[in-house]
């Protein structure tokens, strides 16, 4: 897989292919932070869950200490205090639990692309281990290869509205609610794939996706 960013507002992912992607297992997951920009945030909670067939096979969370404290505003956004994280494990164990809960399932994400693969990089640099070598599905490029017409930024709000996802139940910026959040899009994108009898997730010669516009809340703390 190769990801390329075209600019501020676009980026070109190619060389993905998952094959029978209505049977494999997936392992959907998502970070939180300490904020949205990766060159100077910081991991504070992995959640993934393995889902297969439409079902919540098994979960996993973790929270993850943090070098720098977490600003109020998000604190007041994912529920994570400075407090939570005193005795929590180091990003190199967390990790570890995260990369043996998914084993080799394919890897399954919102924004990832963007955020969630990078804020990974950084942080499996910073500690000298590898990542992991699991293929990984966007949600946004998903949706964007079925919908070539369509030109809007593809957010979990945009993807929430457009298939009249139920959310009332979950726990949005939590890094677990939001696996669950995941999985509700990835489900509704899946069956549009097989009503158009397509059983693979193929991008060869590039696809381009529109990026994340950066919430107005961080934008205020620059």
């Amino acid at each position: 897989m190769n990801i390329h960013y075209l600019s501020e507002t676009e980026y070109l992912v190619k060389d993905v292919l998952v094959d029978h992607i209505h049977e494999r297992p997936f392992c959907i997951f998502d970070l939180e932070g300490t904020g949205i920009f990766v060159e100077k945030e910081y991991i504070t909670q992995f959640g993934a869950i393995i889902y297969q067939n439409g079902k919540i096979l098994r979960k996993f969370s973790s929270l993850v200490k943090s070098p720098k404290l977490v600003p109020e505003r998000v604190e007041q956004l994912t529920g994570i205090s400075n407090e939570s994280l005193t005795n929590a494990p180091a990003f190199a164990e967390a990790y570890q639990q995260f990369i043996d809960f998914c084993g080799t399932a394919v890897l399954v994400t919102q924004a990832g692309y963007e955020y969630d693969l990078p804020m990974l990089h950084k942080h499996c640099r910073m500690s000298n281990i590898s990542l992991f070598e699991n293929r990984v599905i966007d949600t946004k490029a998903l949706f964007a290869k079925l919908h070539p017409e369509l030109f809007d930024v593809f957010s979990t709000d945009y993807l929430v509205r457009h298939y009249q996802i139920k959310t009332n139940d979950i726990k949005r910026h939590d890094a677990l609610g939001d696996c669950v959040l995941i999985s509700r899009i990835l489900d509704q994108i899946l069956m549009e794939y097989k009503e158009r009898n397509i059983y693979e997730f193929n991008i060869k010669e590039g696809l381009t996706v529109k990026r994340f516009a950066i919430p107005a809340m961080y934008l205020k703390e620059e």
